[in-house]
């Protein structure tokens, strides 16, 4: 049995956080772990609180996991204040054979509410930036990290050598943010792997980046390279934002186990 670790905060209407990486990991075949960074009060309307695990407990959590169960990949999502950063970065730091590290850079939530302080970006670049395997950065998300704009193709292509230089192996800037096209970079420091995407006209689209970022982890842990890892994470997010569906009053999620459903004969 495969295994990953997430390392995120908690959505209460579970559609993203930790709830969306548990379900992305164990649609795709891996037992899941988690170390829990944040509460927040959330539903499909937006984040309306936030409240912060203590770093002792943050690293207290990754500590025992590791002292008792192999992990095969990490992936770290939500982290807003200094001190879980450098929590995070203290017990992965203390590990002799770090596993692959995954970094989905949420920074803001779909309702506009940030959920990374201003003056922990500069320590989240420092402190994990060089520990990590791949980065997942949307356009807003390079673009807040690089003090830059990103208006089309090319511009990826200098922000993903910009990112790489910050520390992470390989970079995967997600697209969707594009005016015309919707298309992903993949950038591994040799060279630059284009990844076009149809748009998918729907409201539900809560939880999307945690889900792919979670989904590329498994995909990792299973032992596939950085390149088939994304291609087979975005095919499966693609279908699970295909069938999201209706929550609440706001946006919905995406369907993590639609094709299992599927599969199982549970859906008509």
């Amino acid at each position: 049995m495969f295994r990953a670790l997430t390392i995120a905060g908690s959505d209460s209407c579970g559609g993203a956080g930790i709830q969306a990486d548990l379900k992305a990991f164990s649609a795709n075949g891996v037992y899941g772990m988690s170390v829990i960074t944040a509460i927040t009060a959330q539903n499909t309307m937006g984040v309306f609180g936030i409240q912060d695990i203590s770093p002792e407990m943050i690293e207290s959590q990754i500590d025992v996991i590791f002292e008792d169960i192999r992990v095969d990949a990490i992936k770290i999502g939500m982290v807003s204040k200094i001190e879980s950063i450098k929590a995070i970065s203290n017990s992965l730091r203390k590990i002799e054979n770090l596993p692959t590290v995954i970094l989905d850079p949420v920074m803001v939530s779909k309702s506009g509410f940030n959920l990374l302080s201003e003056d922990a970006k500069d320590t989240l670049i420092k402190e994990l930036f060089p520990l990590i395997t791949l980065l997942t950065p949307n356009l807003p998300e390079a673009e807040e990290i690089l003090r830059i704009k990103i208006k089309d193709l090319e511009d990826m292509k200098e922000a993903a050598k910009k990112l790489r230089e910050l520390g992470p192996r390989c970079v995967l800037i997600k697209g969707g943010h594009l005016e015309n096209e919707a298309t992903d970079l993949l950038f591994d420091g040799e060279k630059f792997i284009f990844l076009p995407q149809e748009r998918i006209n729907t409201n539900h689209t809560h939880g999307t980046g945690c889900t792919l970022s979670s989904a590329i982890a498994a995909n990792l842990a299973k032992g596939m390279n950085i390149e088939d890892a994304v291609k087979e994470g975005k095919r499966y997010i693609t279908c699970a934002i295909k069938h999201g569906f209706e929550l609440g009053k706001g946006v919905g999620p995406t369907n993590h186990f639609y094709e299992l459903y599927k599969k199982a004969g549970m859906l008509k």
